[in-house]
């Protein structure tokens, strides 16, 4: 068993009742998996306050709690240890409890609105690729090596990062690579981890529902970088009118990337279809088997990191090449009726965007484009009539559903879609609330050639509905409907 006094290394303590000096099973925050000798972490949550939970812990076998606020009444023979923040004592004593593994890692964190799953996700397959034992934390999965888990927040909490650390650290990887998301830095899940490198893709419409202004949301992403170490590299898109913004205060060696503007690593698109892309990147031709200038932007990145790294560029270049696309990232499947079918999590107005404007630049015109799109529920409403009116501009016929509607209607969710629609493409959309639904009607319209975006829920291979998560994976059901209409 491990001291608690141990584990308590470089938490900002104000008060203490009670002895430190005392062995701890394991640190928890949630009360219903608390045992005996374990250490409670009080956190003051956005749905519930751990302090609320003090006695039920100490119910359970708690020998030890961390609190921002002293119990009234204290227990005898438990100690109590008063912080200014629960969330930042969490994410040291995390770290401590598993010996510190990010520091016997080289951990590369990315954030942004888009592009955080695939960069990551990539790099993990190119170190791979150049022989590396190598971790990945994302929205997708955890990655231990070879070893799969499955993710359940883009930035899990600090005793899980901590605990998969450790484990990649026992497995002898060398590098981790993990998505970092505002959720993440502001509840500071991402404290006390050295980072060797971060990575800014872009900054768009997205989670106003959590952060009450863009500029907070702004700001957030930009504190990762600030506070990124002098031994680190802060590699930044330059093309992003934010890109600069994050390099502002960092310490670290400042990098960046851009296709349209100079930058560290230069890109430029030369050939794009729906085969792949031919790309220069610092004057060096490359043929990558991604699409679309938003993945040009991701590969830049990934060249960079790699580059940042130590990997020589032309063994960088080579290893582009042999990149394959993420599991829901304009994933597509050309059904024997010749239609096409892409699959991609484009779930914010710049991430759909960007889709039907790869899918503009691939196509002939001589084909129809059947966009399938909805909203998520209890999430930020403001996006639901501007992806309404991007769908229905963008395509020949755009059909809105449900997404994970979770607790609201997916009638009023649609509802509120359907306000961003501008009176000349009224006669393009169709409101259909059965996701599967909309997907057999769009897959009916489709003729040979013709194109279907089916966007918003990418990898994910359920659908929330009131609380139930229910079997649904969009590339699934696109291919099994398009093989029935084929026979």
């Amino acid at each position: 068993m491990t001291a608690l006094k141990d584990i308590l290394y470089k938490v900002a303590i104000e008060s203490v009742k009670g002895t430190t000096d005392l062995p701890v099973g394991k640190i928890e925050f949630d009360s219903r998996k608390i045992e005996s000798d374990d250490v409670f972490v009080a956190i003051n949550g956005t749905v519930s306050n751990g302090h609320d939970f003090i006695d039920k812990a100490i119910s359970l076998g708690a020998i030890a709690v961390i609190c921002e606020v002293m119990p009234a009444v204290v227990h005898e023979g438990i100690t109590y240890v008063q912080v200014k923040d629960t969330s930042l004592a969490l994410a040291h004593m995390s770290a401590n409890f598993y010996g510190d593994p990010s520091a016997k890692l080289k951990l590369v964190g990315v954030t942004g609105t888009n592009g955080k799953t695939t960069i990551a996700s990539l790099l993990y397959q190119m170190f791979k690729k150049a022989g590396y034992k190598v971790g990945l934390l994302s929205t997708v999965k955890i990655l231990v090596d070879n070893k799969e888990y499955k993710a359940t927040h883009t930035t899990p909490d600090s005793l899980t990062i901590n605990y998969y650390m450790n484990e990649m650290v026992n497995e002898g990887c060398d590098y981790c690579f993990m998505e970092v998301s505002s959720h993440g830095i502001h509840q500071k899940r991402t404290e006390g981890l050295h980072f060797t490198g971060g990575v800014f893709t872009n900054l768009s419409h997205d989670h106003l529902d959590y952060h009450p202004t863009f500029a907070e949301y702004r700001d957030v992403k930009k504190s990762f970088f600030d506070n990124l170490p002098k031994t680190a590299f802060a590699l930044t898109n330059s093309d992003d009118k934010n890109g600069p913004v994050m390099l502002q205060n960092t310490k670290a060696k400042k990098r960046t990337y851009a296709l349209k503007t100079y930058a560290d690593y230069r890109g430029q698109i030369l050939e794009n279809q729906l085969s792949g892309l031919l790309m220069k990147i610092n004057e060096q031709e490359v043929w990558v088997r991604l699409i679309g200038s938003f993945n040009a932007y991701n590969l830049l990145a990934i060249y960079g990191v790699a580059i940042e790294l130590g990997i020589e560029s032309q063994e960088a270049l080579r290893l582009l090449s042999e990149l394959e696309s993420v599991s829901g990232r304009f994933q597509f499947i050309v059904s024997s009726g010749n239609i096409t079918a892409i699959v991609d999590y484009a779930h914010t107005p710049d991430a759909l965007e960007n889709v039907l404007k790869t899918i503009e630049d691939i196509r002939t015109k001589n084909e129809q484009l059947i966009t399938v799109v909805g909203c998520g529920g209890d999430r930020d409403t403001t996006k639901r009539p501007i992806m309404a009116n991007i769908a229905s501009t963008m395509s020949d016929k755009a059909i809105f559903t449900s997404d994970n509607p979770r607790s609201e209607k997916p009638e009023a969710i649609i509802d509120d879609m359907e306000k961003g629609v501008e009176p000349q493409n009224y006669k393009k959309t169709v409101s259909i609330v059965d996701r599967k639904q909309a997907i057999k009607t769009a897959c009916q319209l489709a003729q040979p050639n013709d194109i279907i975006l089916i966007a918003g829920k990418g990898h994910e291979t359920y659908q929330e509905i009131q609380g139930v998560r229910h079997d649904f994976d969009d590339m699934k059901i696109v291919k099994e409907l398009l093989e029935q209409l084929n026979k």
